[in-house]
């Protein structure tokens, strides 16, 4: 496997982890209504796009470890559903991802933006590992 098909390997393994993550969080936030959310979007009103993530994230995450990074899209089409995009920041344990969170009527997910680490010279495997403990570090227990 070449150098750029390792990258891109490794780009989905973390979009898969981040997304396993993030599907109670997505489903809590497609409870609320889509109109009020788009007009949130369009209005930019950052500090009540937060108050939702935040208050969608922390039945499922610990305190401030997902966070909308205050960015956000929507796709709003005569024949189509709305489609949400909300820029999100998972930091835990000296990792930081930074992704957007897409929600659409049946289904959401994840498209990657960035994922750093304080530690250089990592391989992909360790990445991968780092960033899979320091999600499960960082979510609750389920009851």
């Amino acid at each position: 496997m070449d150098r750029r098909q390792e990258e891109d390997s490794c780009i989905r393994e973390f979009e898969a982890l981040i997304a396993g993550a993030m599907v109670d969080v997505a489903t809590e936030i497609r409870l609320t209504d889509p109109c009020e959310l788009i007009l949130m979007i369009r209005g930019d009103h950052a500090a009540n796009i937060a108050d939702l993530v935040n208050s969608s994230t922390e039945l499922f995450f610990k305190s401030g470890t997902v966070r909308y990074a205050l960015s956000a899209a929507c796709r709003v089409h005569w024949n189509a559903a709305p489609e949400i995009g909300l820029e999100m920041e998972f930091r835990h344990d000296n990792v930081c991802a930074f992704f957007r969170l897409l929600i659409g009527r049946r289904k959401a997910g994840v498209q990657l933006i960035d994922v750093l680490f304080d530690e250089a010279g990592l391989d992909a495997s360790a990445r991968s590992e780092r960033l899979a403990a320091a999600i499960a570090d960082a979510k609750l227990p389920r009851h």
